[in-house]
């Protein structure tokens, strides 16, 4: 049961996820093989002293990271449609580094990961994993950004969603059956009984037909995964962020690298990845694929996870 002094940290956590946050310059995003502009880290040697003794590492010499290679910006195929890019295995990479070993992708289907990680098959696995406490059981944790949920709207629309009552009177464009909707729908039922405006909600099957309502003015607002909007919106250039909040509102979600628990290796990762906040090089790996919102002030080994349903 969280306290009463552990609920209000991660309420204020989730407050300064409100923030909007300034998108990056479309033109910047790689999508060649060769990632010219990859970020690499120094060898940090605090971080290769916290491996305990007893670790063992899939190959000797190499960290072995499972991706799941099926969404930008996380993860997929660059245009030689072989090489597995992305904000995931930049992420494994300056870790890589800092643990002065060789980077190994494995490509794996997201539903396989737990079984990969706990049979020692990989290392590690980057895919966008939120932290849990049911999961906390059988893996250990090293953050490494937030999760984190978007407004975008049209790029010429100047409305800004910082809290629910923002919400009330738009017409607002959701996924059915998402963590977001019931999200949404509770942030309505609250803005109901205070007497104000319901949100419209709309609901669309297809991705094109989602951003024309959106582009010619029949939805206000689209709110989904913000990384994935954040992408789009840096692509295409015909969106822009409105506002950020908690994927796990009004709880602080937060990604993490995820090890087999007991393996000897969080606090290592975690301590590698503080290193490359410090130094700035965990920065800039974020901004190449405009995720610059979900940046993390500190890794956490096991922070508190999403509670139990």
């Amino acid at each position: 049961m969280l306290t009463r002094r552990a609920t209000l940290a991660r309420l204020a956590g989730t407050a300064l996820a409100c923030a909007p946050v300034r998108i990056a310059a479309a033109a910047g995003i790689d999508l060649s093989p060769g990632q010219p502009g990859r970020v690499r880290a120094q060898r940090d040697p605090a971080a290769i002293a916290r491996v305990t003794a007893d670790a063992r590492f899939a190959r000797d010499g190499d960290f072995t990271v499972a991706v799941n290679p099926a969404r930008f910006p996380f993860g997929g195929y660059a245009t030689d449609t072989q090489t597995i890019i992305g904000s995931e295995p930049d992420m494994a990479q300056i870790i890589a580094d800092a643990l002065g070993r060789t980077l190994v992708i494995v490509p794996v289907a997201w539903a396989d990961w737990p079984l990969g990680v706990t049979s020692g098959k990989y290392d590690a696995v980057i895919a966008n994993v939120t932290v849990t406490e049911q999961r906390k059981e059988k893996f250990d944790f090293s953050t490494y950004r937030k999760d984190l949920l978007g407004f975008y709207v049209k790029s010429d629309n100047p409305l800004t969603i910082r809290q629910p009552q923002d919400v009330a009177g738009l017409r607002i464009i959701v996924s059915s059956g998402t963590n977001q909707e019931q999200i949404l729908l509770r942030w309505n039922e609250q803005n109901r009984q205070a007497g104000l405006k319901p949100v419209e909600i709309q609901y669309y099957d297809d991705d094109v037909v989602l951003y024309l309502a959106l582009e010619s003015g029949r939805a206000d607002a689209y709110l989904g995964p913000n990384a994935l909007l954040s992408f789009n919106a840096a692509r295409a250039g015909k969106t822009r962020l409105a506002g950020n909040f908690s994927g796990g509102w009004p709880v602080l979600a937060e990604i993490a690298v995820t090890t087999r628990k007991g393996a000897g290796l969080a606090e290592a990762i975690t301590q590698a990845i503080n290193t490359q906040i410090r130094s700035g090089s965990y920065a800039k790996a974020l901004e190449r694929w405009n995720l610059s919102a979900e940046a993390i002030a500190e890794s956490r080994t096991n922070p508190p996870g999403l509670p139990r349903a």
